[in-house]
């Protein structure tokens, strides 16, 4: 079924990817290449082509969500958003996949290797051709092509878009330094020139900071908290990246940057963000309109009328579900006109036992027992969990009524309204309108608190930190910290507030329990790249 993205959509979308990528197995981008004069005709041309690139993290292809310009055969898997979070959740097992794909079990299990895995063509690929529009999209906007097409008069506004668009090339290259260490580096003079050189891990960190710096600067076009509509990225969304990357910078660069993560997460933090007091209407459908002024800080908008995709919070939103968990979950919420509150029971996600009793408050569980198998009154309310059966001991990830799953992604809005299931005739009803939160305020509150731990040999008796970490465990409905907190403490607290929200990974390998071997904390540059472009080399340990 053909569904359109309701979403003006400028030239750049038809250029080649092959200075970025390669000959990698794309499908071409659209039928409807333009040249860039008939692209960029007024100044709203110019904010379609920023529209479009900002819309990427959930892009699958350019009119059709049930069709992919990547040749999968699921155009959901080649979503970015929905296959990050598969590789910075699964190899941790907070999330096991049961479904059987053939590139599950090696992230399982930790031993994939250089052969194809859609995850990491996925994410690759789309960071590279997301990279590649950027590209293009600053070449068309420079002073010498406003001036060429007489748009001197839209300068101010086209800084600022330019300012937005470097932000997004920013996110890109932070998820390939994250994911692959060592990606092709490809800038503005790649598009139509020069395969791109390799760059190394600790130099794109550099980079990133220099560029990420200028934007959050005085000087910098880029909008302020307020300055443009949610979702679109502010300077606290520079400002929250760069706190995730020092946070990280010992792993990627051999140097801790303790305190400048501490720095910029407080800058975040002080800058008029709140907690939202209901914790569950974060993941609801209208997200976007309940949570994007208070706890929001970048997110990647969903919508069933113009930013549809089988992949991100439809994903989430169905993955875990079978007939009895809808039911289950339908009675605890007291819901009596019907008897599900998923649109679509996949029956696929789950959260391996282990790893709940180590990182999970939960109350009186009863394994294979009625309603949702936990004292949910008494237990994390961050934690809206189904019990489908089999303990830790007995645990098998391939198996369906095994382990737990979760439900916080569940097709509800905030005003006590159930979506409503339609007919064969259209699929809309299955696809989610919940927006994808890439930075909240929490992400913020940890950053502080663990830089400030490490900065104090491993623990923090930070008044400010310990009342961060305090108003989400109230939040949450748990017990404050005491007067001090370990990295452990703090990070088995996020445990449970970032389920599912793809950050497990980068906190098991900051805490060093991620694998043994180090290689496994980076993916293999794709060999299909590699071919194409003879100065990529692969990662150590593939």
């Amino acid at each position: 079924m053909k569904k359109i993205y309701n979403i003006l959509v400028a030239g750049i979308a038809s250029l080649s990817l092959v200075s970025c990528i390669g000959n990698l197995n794309t499908l071409p981008l659209n039928d409807y290449d333009a040249t860039s004069e008939a692209a960029y005709v007024s100044e709203a041309s110019y904010l379609s082509g920023l529209a479009y690139i900002n819309a990427y993290y959930n892009f699958v292809s350019q009119n059709d969500a049930g069709a992919s310009d990547l040749s999968f055969d699921d155009a959901g898997q080649s979503e970015l958003i929905r296959q990050w979070l598969v590789l910075n959740d699964v190899p941790t097992s907070s999330l096991d996949i049961g479904w059987g794909d053939s590139y599950i079990a090696p992230l399982e299990t930790h031993t994939w290797n250089t052969s194809d895995n859609n995850a990491i063509i996925a994410v690759y690929t789309r960071c590279m051709k997301g990279i590649a529009l950027v590209n293009e999209y600053l070449l068309q906007t420079t002073d010498e092509k406003l001036a060429a097409r007489g748009h001197e008069a839209f300068a101010a506004s086209i800084a600022q878009y330019r300012a937005e668009a470097r932000f997004h090339r920013a996110m890109f290259y932070y998820i390939l330094m994250d994911e692959f260490g060592n990606p092709p580096f490809a800038k503005e003079e790649n598009i139509g020139g020069e395969l791109p050189q390799q760059i190394s891990r600790k130099d794109l960190f550099e980079w990133l900071e220099t560029e990420l710096l200028d934007l959050v600067s005085d000087a910098s076009a880029m909008p302020a908290k307020g300055a443009v509509a949610y979702p679109r990225p502010t300077k606290d969304a520079a400002k929250a990246l760069l706190a995730r990357m020092y946070l990280n910078a010992e792993v990627y660069t051999g140097t801790a940057r303790w305190a400048d993560a501490k720095t910029y997460a407080k800058q975040v933090i002080d800058n008029g963000y709140s907690l939202h007091p209901n914790y569950r209407e974060l993941f609801m459908l209208d997200n976007g309109q309940t949570c994007g002024n208070d706890e929001f800080i970048f997110a990647v908008e969903y919508d069933v009328a113009k930013a549809q995709s089988w992949g991100g919070t439809t994903t989430l939103n169905n993955a875990s579900f079978d007939d009895g968990m809808n039911k289950a979950v339908a009675t605890h919420l007291g819901i009596t006109e019907v008897d599900y509150v998923s649109a679509d029971t996949w029956n696929g996600y789950h959260i391996d036992p282990a790893f709940a009793e180590s990182n999970f408050e939960l109350k009186n569980v009863k394994w294979n027992g009625n309603g949702l198998g936990y004292d949910t009154a008494n237990s994390d309310k961050r934690l809206f969990l189904y019990n489908a059966g089999a303990d830790a001991e007995n645990y098998s990830r391939t198996v369906s009524t095994s382990g737990w799953r979760c439900w916080k992604w569940a097709y509800t809005y905030s005003d006590g309204t159930l979506f409503k299931r339609g007919g064969d005739e259209s699929a809309d009803w299955k696809l989610s309108s919940a927006d994808f939160a890439i930075f909240r305020l929490p992400e913020m509150y940890y950053i502080y608190a663990e830089s400030d731990a490490r900065l104090n040999g491993g623990s923090t008796s930070d008044a400010t930190a310990i009342g961060y970490i305090k108003a989400l465990r109230t939040r949450a409905g748990l017990s404050a910290p005491g007067s001090s907190m370990t990295v452990e403490y703090i990070l088995k607290d996020k445990a449970a507030e970032y389920l599912w929200e793809g950050q497990r990974r980068q906190d098991e390998i900051r805490l060093g329990i991620f694998d043994s071997d180090p290689n496994r904390s980076i993916y293999p540059i794709l060999e299909s790249d590699r071919s194409a472009n003879p100065n990529l080399k692969q990662n150590p340990g593939y």
